[in-house]
């Protein structure tokens, strides 16, 4: 399988191939109201979950990020710590609402394309925060739904986002928590967001999730 293009490089494709549509016929998101869900004491569970089995972990003492959080990666997926470009005009491209992006685990020992990646932002209630981070893409129908992620109130956002790479709506998923040191977000993407080993990893790493 060819190699993944490091997410800046991916980025700045990204954002080329919207700019180069700006003024094309790409649809643009309904404006629906977010919908709230009924608070779930658990995190609610996948038959994808089954399929994910921990191999190594990301935020705690010695792995790839520096986090106020940690949870658990499975086999094949590779974090690395995402630095902010010190030129202001590369430097939006890491950034999302009040959200700037601090580390990614992308799944280059697998067949599938996914990555979680971590986005930190100032202390403020989780809900707030991923709201603002959802609404700040292309998204619609947005629901949240309240869960509790080793033993801390969460919030996890479920909403269709808009892929200008493959001109097309796709499931979005991304759960957030506030910290002593900040409001953290973890999000799921990639080509194969949807494909039941992506969607495991993300699973895996809801059940594993810590506050530090």
């Amino acid at each position: 399988m060819p190699g993944r293009a490091p997410f800046l490089r991916t980025a700045l494709l990204a954002a080329a191939l919207l700019t180069a549509t700006a003024c094309g016929t790409t649809p643009e998101p309904d404006a629906s109201p977010s919908r709230t869900a009924k608070p779930s004491a658990t995190p609610s569970a996948s038959p994808s979950e089954e399929l994910a089995k921990a191999a190594g972990s990301v935020g705690g003492p010695g792995t790839a990020c520096a986090l106020p959080v940690s949870f658990s990666l499975t086999e094949g997926w590779e974090p690395e710590t995402v630095e902010k470009p010190e030129d202001p005009d590369f430097a939006a491209l890491v950034e999302q609402g009040p959200a700037t992006i601090v580390c990614e685990a992308k799944s280059e020992g697998t067949p599938d394309i996914g990555f979680l990646r971590v986005w930190t932002a100032p202390k403020a209630p989780a809900r707030t925060t991923l709201t603002a981070f959802v609404k700040d893409d292309k998204s619609k129908a947005l629901v949240l739904t309240d869960v509790r992620l080793g033993g801390t109130a969460a919030v996890e956002a479920r909403y269709s986002v808009y892929s200008a790479l493959e001109e097309e709506w796709r499931d979005g998923r991304s759960f957030a928590v506030e910290t002593a040191k900040g409001t953290v977000i973890v999000e799921l993407g990639g080509l194969d967001a949807e494909e039941d080993a992506v969607v495991a990893a993300y699973e895996l790493a809801k059940s594993t999730f810590e506050v530090a």
